[in-house]
C-alpha cells in the first residue's frame, strides 16, 4: 500500500521536475513537394506519463531525445478546404508527438496536440504490464497572429489524460510566408502581461452570485476483478488563492460531469477515482481500507488545476491522511446533506448527495446503506417536533375531559 500511495503522490513532483529540467531544444521543419517550408518549430519537451506495472501504477518522466525527427510520411502542409497542416515528430520505439494546426482570417493555432506511445519500449516504460500502443490528445492554448511566430519562453504544460507534455522556450509558426521564422511574434500568456496602454480603473466590486448546486453524476471504476468503486455525487471545489494584484480571494468551481472524464484504478488496499477536464488537470480521490475495523473510507484527495486569474495559475493541493465517507466494507455510505471535506487550508471539497461504495461491490449495485450522521440528525428534528405536538394534543384532550366531567357534576340530581 505504501508503494502504491507513493506512486500516486509522485505526479505533482514530476511535473515540477519536468518544468525545471528540460532537454536540448531542436528545430523541426515540414516542407511541401517543392521543398518550401510551411511549418517550423523549435523547442525542448519533457513528458510525464503514468502507466501500470505488475506492482501497480507508476510514473515516468523523460525528455524529447536529440534524435527525434520529423516523420515526413505523416507530416503535411495541408491542402486548402481539404486537410490541415500537421507536424509529426517521431522518436524511440514508435513514439509520436503530433501538432495539428488550424487558422481563420487573422490567427492560427495548434488546435490539437496528440501523443502516441508504445508501452513495449522497456527503456522508457520498464516493467509495464501491457505492451499496448496508447493514444492521448488535447486542445492547446498555442495560437498566434497570421504571419507572426508563436513565442513562449516560459514552460507551457499540455495535459492529455495521463500524459503531461511541457514545452520550454518554444518558437512555432505555421502557414509560413517564407522559409524562415517571421521577425514579428505573438507572445504566450505565460510570458505576460504585456501592457500597451494605461490600464482602465478597476470596476466597482459586486457581490459574487451564489453558484448553483453541482450536477450529481454516477461514477464507476472497474478492474480485472470487476467493479471496485461506485460513486454518485455532485462536487464543488473551494479554492483560496492570490490574484495578480496580490489580493486573496476564494473561488467556487463546480464539476460539470458533461465536460469531465473519469478514470481510476483498483488495488487490493487502494481504489482511486481520477476526474479531469479542460481546467482540472487531475482531481484524484483515494479510498483506503482499515482491515482492523473492516471499513473503507476516503483517505486522500489530490488537486492540480488552472485558475486563470491567479498570480500562479497552477493550483495544487494534496492530503493523504483524511478519514471521510466511512462505511463497512460490503455496505455503502450515503448522505443527502451537503458534506465539506477540508483538504488543506486553501482547498476543500463540497460533496452533494453522496452515495459511495469502495472495494467489495457486488453486481454493480450499491450494498446496504449506512446513513451519515448529518442525515440522522435531520431525521431527529421532525420526530422531536411530532412527539412534542402529540404530547400537546394529549394534554389538551385530558384537560378537556376533566373539565367536561366537572361541568356534569354541577347538575347532578339530589
Amino acid at each position: 500500500m505504501a508503494a502504491l500511495g507513493g506512486a500516486r503522490r509522485r505526479p505533482l513532483f514530476l511535473l515540477l521536475l519536468a518544468g525545471l529540467l528540460h532537454g536540448t531544444a531542436a528545430t523541426f521543419v515540414v516542407t511541401d513537394g517543392n521543398g518550401t517550408a510551411c511549418i517550423m518549430a523549435n523547442f525542448s519537451a519533457a513528458f510525464v506519463t503514468s502507466y501500470d506495472t505488475r506492482n501497480g501504477p507508476t510514473n515516468v518522466t523523460f525528455d524529447l531525445p536529440p534524435d527525434a525527427a520529423v516523420l515526413n510520411s505523416s507530416s503535411s502542409c495541408g491542402k486548402e478546404n481539404a486537410s490541415a497542416p500537421s507536424l509529426v515528430i517521431a522518436f524511440g520505439r514508435g513514439h509520436r508527438l503530433t501538432l495539428n494546426f488550424t487558422r481563420n482570417a487573422t490567427r492560427y493555432s495548434v488546435q490539437l496536440m496528440g501523443f502516441i506511445y508504445n508501452l513495449s519500449d522497456t527503456q522508457i516504460f520498464p516493467n509495464a504490464s501491457s505492451k499496448e500502443i496508447k493514444t492521448v490528445e488535447s486542445a492547446t492554448d498555442i495560437r498566434a497572429d497570421i504571419n507572426k511566430k508563436y513565442r513562449c519562453v516560459s514552460n507551457n504544460q499540455i495535459h492529455m489524460h495521463n500524459v503531461t507534455v511541457t514545452l520550454h522556450d518554444a518558437t512555432i509558426q505555421a502557414y509560413l510566408a517564407s522559409s524562415s521564422f517571421s521577425k514579428e511574434e505573438t507572445r504566450c500568456e505565460q510570458d505576460g502581461p504585456f501592457p500597451t496602454t494605461a490600464p482602465p480603473p478597476p470596476p466597482r466590486p459586486s457581490p459574487s452570485p451564489t453558484p448553483e448546486s453541482p450536477s450529481v453524476h454516477k461514477y464507476n471504476v472497474s478492474g480485472a476483478n470487476g467493479t471496485c468503486l461506485l460513486a454518485s455525487m455532485g462536487l464543488q471545489l473551494n479554492v483560496t488563492y492570490s490574484k495578480r494584484d496580490n489580493t486573496t480571494v476564494s473561488g467556487l468551481f463546480s464539476i460539470d460531469p458533461s465536460n469531465t472524464s473519469a478514470t481510476g484504478s483498483c488495488g487490493p488496499q487502494l481504489v482511486t477515482l481520477d476526474l479531469r477536464s479542460s481546467r482540472i488537470h487531475s482531481l484524484l480521490f483515494q479510498f483506503g481500507m482499515d482491515p482492523n475495523t473492516s471499513q473503507f473510507f476516503l483517505q486522500g484527495i489530490q488537486l492540480n488545476m488552472t485558475v486563470p486569474d491567479a498570480r500562479d495559475p497552477t493550483f495544487q493541493a494534496d492530503n493523504s491522511s483524511l478519514r471521510a465517507l466511512q462505511a463497512t466494507i460490503g455496505n455503502s455510505y450515503k448522505c443527502n446533506a451537503e458534506e465539506r471535506v477540508e483538504v488543506t487550508e486553501a482547498f476543500s471539497v463540497n460533496i452533494f448527495k453522496v452515495w459511495v461504495q469502495a472495494f467489495q461491490v457486488q453486481g454493480d449495485k450499491f450494498g446496504s446503506v449506512e446513513e451519515c450522521q448529518l442525515d440522522e440528525n435531520s431525521m431527529l428534528i421532525p420526530i422531536a417536533v411530532g412527539g412534542a405536538l402529540a404530547g400537546l394534543v394529549l394534554i389538551v384532550l385530558i384537560a378537556y375531559l376533566i373539565g367536561r366531567k366537572r361541568s356534569h357534576a354541577g347538575y347532578q340530581t339530589i
